[in-house]
């Protein structure tokens, strides 16, 4: 840890300080001989040639007798303007100090606290009261930046409790099968392949879940740090291929799978993209009801491209509807056993972002959601002339 610095920043302001007034006092003892001296000389003048005679017998011509009057009184003023600067000077100083650490506090507190906080405990705060002025300006910047670090950690601590939990249930049921199965002397050759689907399956889950992992870590890093490629992109483009997708799992549930695509074309990553469209609609059909229906639709405005995907489901209270562009939240409960990893609409928020637009969801009366994203239009590039 290095050491407090040679010269503190109180000390500094002190000299400064003390020495700003030390240098007004030096000025006023100079005006004051000037002005005395200016005085004296205002003083009447004997005529030329008197000679003063003293009572001890000793005389003096007028020309001696006036500069003795004039040095003794300067000599007077300097000895005693001499004493009240050297009075000044150290209360001068010793009051900048205490301006000085009074002045600094706030900033002490700021140290203070900032030494305090570590990644498991961020929950202290400045809370500096007094006037609006730049120090306090500076602590409530600093109590805002606290409150940001404590919450960046906590949903990093949530999402690596939950991301554990979700690649510890694969695991588990793997290893208990080939426990299972393993124990059993006399495993028949069909309990051993159903162990091995059980297997495959659970390790088919668990590498879409470290492929959406991946998938988010990077479109959030991109949406921290820009886009790598920027391609034109037709949204609308890409809403067939995800529907297809989905077709056998949308058939197996006799759900309705619509589209009405309008060109919306917008710039950035392909890939991203087709994520970002694949997650919705098959986020949609997953979370569905059998016998429903999904609708896609895209378009553009002057405002920008723009993606909806509407579908039935189960009744989602409103508070909870915000919650579902949280890692690992599937229809408002965490970290369920239903099929997928929970993290389709955190990516297409994340994607949305790196992508300069916006993702938005809202609960559809009688059941089910409506998810709209909004991305900025292609820039036209000027025609010559």
């Amino acid at each position: 840890m290095a050491g407090r610095p040679a010269v503190s920043l109180r000390l500094r302001l002190t000299l400064l300080y003390g020495g700003l007034l030390a240098v007004v006092a030096a000025t006023l003892l100079g005006v004051a001989v000037v002005v005395l001296d200016r005085a004296l000389r205002q003083l009447p003048r004997f005529p030329p040639g008197v000679r003063l005679e003293f009572g001890d017998g000793s005389s003096l011509t007028a020309e001696q007798f006036s500069q003795l009057v004039r040095d003794s009184a300067r000599g007077e003023l300097l000895r005693s303007a001499g004493l009240v600067f050297l009075v000044v000077a150290v209360v001068a100083v010793a009051a900048a100090y205490v301006l000085a650490g009074r002045a600094l506090q706030p900033v002490s507190r700021v140290t203070a606290t900032a030494r305090r906080l570590s990644e498991e405990n961020l929950d202290d705060r400045i809370a500096l009261d007094g006037p609006a002025d730049e120090l306090k300006e500076l602590a409530d910047t600093f109590d805002a930046m606290l409150a940001r670090l404590d919450a960046a950690f906590d949903s990093q601590r949530r999402f690596v409790a939950n991301a554990s939990h979700e690649l510890r249930t694969p695991l588990a049921v793997i290893r208990t099968e080939v426990d299972v199965t393993l124990g059993d002397p006399a495993a028949s050759t069909a309990e051993l392949r159903t162990m091995g689907e059980v297997v495959r399956e659970a390790s088919v889950r668990a590498d879409l879940l470290v492929d959406a992992l991946l998938v988010l870590a990077r479109s959030e890093g991109r949406g921290r740090g820009g886009l790598r490629h920027h391609e034109p992109v037709d949204l609308a483009g890409l809403v067939p291929a995800a529907v297809a997708a989905v077709a056998a799992e949308a058939a197996a549930r006799a759900l309705s799978v619509s589209a009405e695509t309008v060109p919306a074309r917008v710039e950035g990553d392909p890939q991203l993209l087709e994520r970002l469209v694949g997650n919705l609609v098959e986020n949609a059909v997953r979370h569905n009801v059998d016998g429903g229906w999904v609708a896609v639709a895209t378009g553009s405005s002057e405002d920008g491209a723009w993606l909806t995907v509407r579908n039935t489901g189960a009744v989602l209270p409103a508070g909870e509807v915000e919650e579902l562009f949280q890692p690992f939240r599937r229809g408002g409960t965490a970290r369920t056993g239903s099929r997928g990893a929970g993290l389709g609409l955190s990516i297409v928020r994340a994607v949305a972002v790196a992508h300069g637009g916006a993702a938005t969801a809202t609960a559809r009366d009688g059941g089910g959601l409506e998810v709209t994203v909004r991305l900025p239009l292609l820039a036209r590039t000027p025609v010559p002339v």
